[in-house]
């Protein structure tokens, strides 16, 4: 079977994310078939179609490269007021544009919402994904939550086993799911 290139990208731009340090422990229990790699988000200049010329942004262009090159898309979001945090949605809006360009379409998705809170973020997975339904990305439907993300590490910083076990659960039916779509994310 041919190796899937899988986006990683991280709402968080905390240093120390929870976010970041779960989706590290899934891309470490992920089979081989998937090829891991974080795209980061950090940098991107904010959205403005004024800047949509010729030369656009270097950071863009870079951006959706490296998305347009994946095979899918694995998001990690924390909830900021009920919703994604401001970076993750300029993130998704320099994807899509310009208009009828988008990076995402097509890319088999799922998202894993952490916090440190006890509904692990519920609100912004279901921003998250009801934006990359509507941009054409096909999301796993199983959803995926992780509350009081910060009981869950123990003082060396080593995951309990219990949530890697749901981690590796979880990257399985992701394998499946991209597994649906062969070739056309691409």
């Amino acid at each position: 079977m041919t190796q899937k290139k899988i986006a990683v990208v991280v709402g968080s731009l905390r240093k120390e994310s929870w976010n970041r340090k779960i989706a590290k422990e899934l891309i470490a229990l992920a089979p081989p078939i998937m090829k891991m790699e974080f795209v980061e988000i950090g940098d991107l200049p904010l959205y403005n179609e004024d800047l949509e010329t010729n030369t656009p942004p270097a950071a863009w262009t870079e951006f959706r490269s490296a998305i347009g090159a994946s095979d899918g898309i694995l998001f990690f979001t924390p909830e900021y007021n009920r919703t994604i945090p401001g970076a993750l949605k300029n993130a998704i809006d320099v994807g899509s544009r310009p208009y009828g360009s988008s990076v995402w379409q097509g890319k088999p998705g799922a998202v894993i919402s952490v916090s440190p809170g006890a509904i692990g973020a519920f609100g912004a997975n279901h921003v998250l994904r009801q934006s990359m339904v509507f941009l054409g990305v096909p999301m796993l439907p199983h959803e995926a939550y992780i509350g009081a993300v910060s009981s869950l590490f123990d003082e060396n910083g080593v995951l309990a086993d219990s949530t890697k076990g749901f981690l590796s659960k979880f990257v399985t039916q992701y394998e499946d799911w991209i597994n649906r779509f062969p070739g056309e994310g691409k």
